[in-house]
C-alpha cells in the first residue's frame, strides 16, 4: 500500500513524493531536493514546527498519508550525536559530530577502544583445493534502523546524510565475506579515499609502541602482509599456518609501502601529546608561601590612602549606563580580541596536583579534541571526569565546564590565549582511579619540577647587600632622630581617621 507526502520548499514550491511503509525519510528528503533542484545536504524536514527524524522508515515516523513537510535550512555547524556501536556482541558509546562519515566513525571506535582490534581491515583465512590459502577481506556492514550501508561509497556518507542530526542512535556492525583478498581490498580502499579526498602525499607513519609492549601499525591502511602473518582475533588457530599470498604476475608487487591515506589520518584522531608536564608538589605548603617577605611591605602608605579615598569618591558618583552603540562596540572589540588568538595554551591540573600543558589551535580544535588529549595522558582514561575552569574572580567565581562536544575552544567557550583547567572526577569514577596517580607512566616520566621565580626586587637587594659588604661601603641604616619618615604612623592614623568624615 503506497501513500504520499507533500514537501514545501522555502520558496513555497510543492512536490509530491510517493512513499511506502518501508520508505526511509532520508530518501524522501533526497528525492524532494532532487525534484526541487537543491542540495539535500543543506536542508532538513519539519512537520508541524517539529523536526522529523530522517533516520527511520515512514511507518515509525508517526506521519500519515498526505502529510505536509516543510523544507528548512540546516545549521552550518555540526551537532553532537551520541553513538552506540553494537559489534561482536559488545556495545561501545561515544559522542561524535554529525559531519563525521560512517567510515570515520568506525575508525574512531577502532582507534580508541582497546577491545575493538580491527573493524575496517578485517580478514579471514580461506584455503583452496590445493591446500594453499590466504586472507580474504571481510567488509563491514553498518545497519541503521534496518537500512544497511555496505559499499565503500555508502560508508563515506556522513551521519547527517544518513538522517542522523542529533540525539542518540545505535549503529549495528556485522561483517560480510567477499571474494577480494585483504591485500587488494586495502589497496582499493586507499585508492578510493585518495580520489575522494585528494591531498599532498604523506610519508607512512612508523609503528607505534603500546604500553603492553606490542607494536601496532598506524590506524590508516595497515600493511597487508603483516595483517596476513598476524590474523585477527576471530581467526581460528590454524590460520597462523596459512601462507602469505604471493602477488600474481598480472599485478606487480609494489616496491614501496603503501602511503597512509590522508583521509584516514584525519579520521584517526590520536590523543594529542602534552607539550610540558609538571610533577606534583612535594610539600603541602604552597611554594609562594615559603618566600620570606619583610612585614613592612604590608604597612599602608600615603599612596594607598590616597588611592582608597579616590575609589570611595568614584563609587559615590552616579554612573551612566552604556548605550547600545557602546555595548556593540565593546562586543566587537571582544570578538576581535578572540579572533586575534592564534594559539591556546591550556594547562590542566589533575586530581593528584600534577600539571600537563597542551598547545591547541583555536580555529579547529574543539572540546572533544581537548577531552581526547587529556584522556590520552591519563592512567585511567575510561573513568568519567570533567574539565572545569574557575572564574576570574577567584575560587568563589563562576565556573565554566568544558564539555566533550564540537564547540570550538575560543569561539564556542570563549577561552583566552592562556587558560588553567581542573580535572574533577565524576560520581561514577572508581576508587582505584581516584587514589592512583592521574598520569600514565609514559607521560609522568617526562614530568619536571615547577621552578618558582625569585622576584626581581629581592635579587637586586641581595646583590646590593653583597656588594656593600664586600667593598666596605656603608649599608642603609634605619632613620635616625633627625630623619623625617614620610610614612609616619601618627600622620597615617590621623589621615585614615579623616576618611571617616569626622573632624
Amino acid at each position: 500500500m503506497s501513500a504520499h507526502v507533500e514537501v514545501i520548499s522555502t520558496e513555497f514550491k510543492r512536490v509530491k513524493i510517493t512513499v511506502t511503509p518501508s520508505s526511509y525519510l532520508i530518501d524522501v528528503l533526497h528525492e524532494a531536493c532532487r525534484k526541487l533542484n537543491v542540495s539535500s545536504d543543506k536542508y532538513l524536514l519539519k512537520h508541524k514546527q517539529k523536526l522529523v527524524d530522517l533516520s527511520g522508515p515512514f511507518r515509525t515516523s508517526g506521519l500519515v498519508s498526505g502529510a505536509k513537510l516543510e523544507l528548512v535550512q540546516k545549521s552550518s555547524s555540526p551537532s553532537v550525536v551520541s553513538i552506540a556501536l553494537d559489534v561482536g556482541g559488545g556495545r561501545y558509546t561515544k559522542k561524535l559530530p554529525s559531519d563525521m562519515t560512517l567510515w570515520q566513525v568506525l575508525r574512531q571506535f577502532e582507534s580508541t577502544e582497546t577491545q575493538l582490534k580491527n573493524i575496517t581491515g578485517r580478514g579471514a583465512p580461506r584455503t583452496t583445493g590445493s591446500g594453499s590459502g590466504q586472507l580474504y577481506h571481510e567488509a563491514p556492514v553498518v545497519n541503521i534502523l534496518g537500512k544497511e550501508y555496505v559499499e565503500l561509497a555508502d560508508l563515506q556518507k556522513t551521519l547527517s546524510q544518513c538522517g542522523i542530526n542529533g540525539g542518540s542512535i545505535v549503529l549495528r556492525v556485522t561483517f560480510r565475506d567477499t571474494d577480494t583478498t585483504l591485500y587488494e581490498a586495502m589497496e582499493t580502499i586507499a585508492g578510493y579515499l585518495n580520489e575522494v579526498e585528494p591531498a599532498a602525499p604523506q610519508q607512512p607513519k612508523p609503528a607505534e609502541k603500546q604500553e603492553d609492549g606490542e607494536s601496532t601499525l598506524p590506524p590508516a591502511v595497515e600493511q597487508p602482509q603483516q595483517q596476513q602473518q598476524q590474523p585477527t582475533e576471530t581467526t581460528p588457530p590454524t590460520a597462523a599456518q596459512v601462507p602469505s599470498p604471493e602477488p600474481s604476475s598480472s599485478t606487480p608487487a609494489p616496491t614501496t609501502k603503501p602511503t597512509a591515506s590522508p583521509s584516514l589520518d584525519l579520521m584517526d584522531i590520536d590523543p594529542l601529546e602534552p607539550t610540558t608536564v609538571f610533577s606534583a608538589p612535594t610539600s603541602s605548603t604552597p611554594a609562594a608561601a615559603k618566600i620570606e617577605v619583610d612585614p613592612s611591605v604590608y604597612e599602608p602608605t600615603i599612596a594607598h590612602a590616597t588611592l582608597h579615598q579616590k575609589q570611595l569618591e568614584k563609587r559615590g558618583q552616579n554612573i551612566r549606563l552604556k548605550s547600545d552603540d557602546e555595548l556593540a562596540a565593546a562586543a566587537a572589540a571582544e570578538a576581535a580580541t578572540l579572533a586575534a588568538i592564534k594559539k591556546v595554551e591550556i594547562k590542566v591540573r589533575f586530581p593528584d596536583m600534577t600539571l600537563a600543558q597542551w598547545s591547541l589551535d583555536p580555529t579547529t580544535h574543539t572540546g572533544s579534541v581537548l577531552y581526547q588529549a587529556v584522556r590520552g595522558a591519563m592512567a585511567h582514561p575510561e573513568q568519567p571526569f570533567k574539565l572545569v575552569r574557575i572564574g576570574g574572580s577567584g575560587a568563589g567565581g563562576a565556573q565554566l565546564v568544558i564539555r566533550d562536544d564540537a564547540k570550538l575552544l575560543v569561539k564556542g567557550y570563549g577561552l583566552k590565549a592562556r587558560e588553567l583547567l581542573n580535572v574533577f572526577w565524576e560520581e561514577g569514577a572508581s576508587a582505584e582511579a581516584r587514589n592512583a596517580p592521574s598520569l600514565k607512566a609514559s607521560v609522568a616520566s617526562r614530568a619536571q619540577e615547577i621552578v618558582v621565580p625569585v622576584p626581581q626586587e629581592e635579587m637586586e637587594e641581595e646583590d646590593t647587600t653583597k656588594n656593600g659588604a664586600g667593598s666596605g661601603s656603608s649599608v642603609a641604616k634605619p632613620a635616625g632622630k633627625g630623619h623625617k619618615n614620610p610614612f609616619d604612623k601618627e600622620k597615617l592614623g590621623k589621615f585614615f581617621k579623616g576618611l571617616g568624615g569626622k573632624k
